[in-house]
């Protein structure tokens, strides 16, 4: 009886002490995210826009308002959702039907915004997925399918294709192929891409115990610090996918996006341009991530740098279709550089 009383005791000792540790966490990044930043955002941010732009007509109003919230928030690139590809790696034509009209109203209501066409796919990975990326066949109609996009008068490619597991030379192989095709163009390529691993180590112990795929039991296909370099050396611009943090603070959701925008800039910021992806749609788990957590860790996280990256660098907006006008004005005010709204 007595020597279970102990045990219990000191179970009791064991969990106040690391409740105990947890409290002193949650304290130390909520009195971190107090002050507000001083950092300013850039003229330099980009833009997912829905498929309809491509697949469907539009009146000349419609064009003529996409413009102006372009030009009023300082987009320089749209990745106007094009795909996905078919198992084939085509895009049958009736899907993007409306492409030559778009880019022709960019044209004249955008000029100099970057429209670029986003194309993607579920990587087959172990089996499980769509579109086989391994196979050169497969890539070699990706190639195709991105000239097409190209010749009808596309800014760049942005690829998003999920997962990307850290090692994958097939992908690495389709991106230097595919910027040869972009820069042979006179035009851009661009990737979407999971934000880092926090601990590069961990990734083997993962390979090791937890399946790759498709399931509910993977584990996460996020680049290590090598492969994201990889990827930014074959990439005019790099698109971190920052967002789906699921933390149940604000604090604790604004040092994810602060972490992630200080490691990634440091890391790849002078190879490449980087967008920072930011959400303006509710996660599913309603938790504490929303537009100005995300523009406020942005922020925390360049001031936490020595010196700005020598590429452009900026936000990506996740998405066209979820931003409502209070989101764009908030975005204004709290991320563009005074004086430039």
């Amino acid at each position: 009886m007595r020597r279970g009383v102990r045990v219990l005791r000191w179970a009791g000792w064991a969990l106040a002490y690391v409740l105990g540790l947890v409290a002193l966490v949650f304290a130390g990044v909520w009195v971190w995210w107090q002050p507000e930043p001083e950092a300013r955002g850039t003229v330099v941010n980009a833009l997912w826009a829905r498929h309809q732009w491509v697949g469907e007509e539009h009146t000349e109003q419609e064009y003529r308002d996409l413009g102006r919230l372009l030009r009023e928030n300082r987009i320089t690139d749209v990745f106007f959702h094009a795909g996905p590809f078919e198992a084939d790696g085509t895009v049958p034509p009736a899907k993007y039907r409306n492409a030559g009209k778009l880019i022709q109203a960019m044209r004249k209501h955008a000029p100099g915004v970057r429209a670029q066409a986003y194309l993607g796919q579920i990587r087959k990975v172990d089996g499980y997925g769509i579109t086989d990326l391994d196979d050169p066949a497969v890539r070699e109609r990706v190639l195709r399918t991105d000239a097409t996009f190209l010749d009808l008068g596309f800014d760049g490619i942005h690829y998003d294709f999920e997962p990307i597991y850290t090692g994958d030379a097939a992908f690495l192989e389709l991106m230097e192929r595919t910027r040869e095709l972009t820069r042979a163009r006179g035009r851009v390529l661009s990737v979407a891409i999971e934000q880092l691993t926090l601990v590069d180590a961990a990734q083997p112990v993962y390979r090791a115990l937890i399946p790759r795929g498709h399931g509910r039991f993977h584990y996460p296909p996020r680049p290590t610090k090598k492969y994201l370099r990889d990827l930014a050396d074959r990439a005019d611009q790099v698109a971190v996918m920052t967002y789906d943090v699921s933390l149940p603070t604000r604090s604790l959701a604004g040092r994810h996006f602060a972490w992630h925008t200080e490691q990634t800039l440091r890391l790849i910021g002078d190879r490449t341009t980087v967008f920072m992806g930011i959400p303006t749609y509710r996660p599913m788990f309603d938790w504490a991530e929303d537009l100005p957590v995300a523009l406020r860790g942005v922020r925390r996280g360049l001031d936490a740098l020595d010196r700005p990256p020598a590429r452009p660098y900026g936000v990506g907006i996740y998405a066209e279709w979820t931003t409502i006008p209070p989101e764009w004005a908030l975005y204004r005010a709290n991320w563009l550089p005074r004086g430039s709204a």
